[in-house]
């Protein structure tokens, strides 16, 4: 008993006044107007497949209807509150796959509540991720403007290896490098340029420099 009462009377100010501030704070939220309003959050994904890429146009962002109190909905986007959207990706398997977005896959400040998404649901297209080597074309400029023409010209490598989704990678029939300006080209030159894919979808697997070997000729 008199242990009991110790703990109830012992500090007694203390207790009284952090009841009080308690009491105050939930006044204060309780107190505040509950509002709504539209966000927009990015869109992440996890846990897709090693071997898997996506294969269509991205979807970034999503918009939130969102609904809390007006001091919490002020707080979005600063001091590092933010609303996040994930989707889990894992086991996913090439083709199309739909994700519906809503309070499992939406991170939001407390007190805060999910209204709706738009859109509610995002489609994307999965393919297998392949390699393929294909040759590397060279872009002159200023070819016969100094009075020479180019009588040879050498690409090192000649191939380099591209990686993307599978349909991407396929339509891709060479990669071409930056313009090689030889208009004051005499004899022999080496430049070092970089190599560029056309296809979005499509990278190049290792460092996209190339060495252009041209030697020129008078016309």
């Amino acid at each position: 008993m008199t242990k009991l009462r110790h703990l109830m009377f012992d500090h007694f100010g203390w207790k009284v006044l952090s009841l009080w501030i308690a009491v105050m704070i939930w006044a204060l939220v309780a107190s505040e107007p509950e509002l709504s309003t539209f966000i927009n959050a990015r869109l992440e994904y996890r846990n897709i497949p090693d071997d898997t890429e996506i294969a269509s146009d991205p979807v970034s962002t999503v918009s939130l209807e969102l609904r809390g109190p007006s001091g919490a909905l002020r707080g979005l986007g600063g001091d590092g509150v933010h609303a996040e959207v994930v989707l889990d990706m894992a086991g996913v398997r090439p083709g199309e796959h739909t994700f519906s977005i809503g309070d499992r896959n939406v991170k939001l400040p407390r007190g805060v509540t999910l209204v709706r998404a738009l859109p509610a649901e995002v489609r994307f297209d999965f393919e297998k991720t392949i390699s393929l080597n294909v040759p590397v074309q060279v872009r002159f400029t200023g070819l016969g403007s100094n009075g020479y023409v180019l009588e040879s010209n050498e690409v090192i490598p000649r191939e380099v290896k591209i990686v993307g989704p599978s349909t991407h990678v396929s339509r891709v029939p060479a990669v071409v490098t930056d313009p090689v300006d030889v208009s004051s080209v005499v004899g022999s030159s080496e430049f070092r340029v970089n190599a560029f894919v056309e296809e979005p979808y499509v990278r190049l697997a290792s460092p996209s420099a190339v060495v252009v070997r041209v030697t020129m000729k008078r016309k």
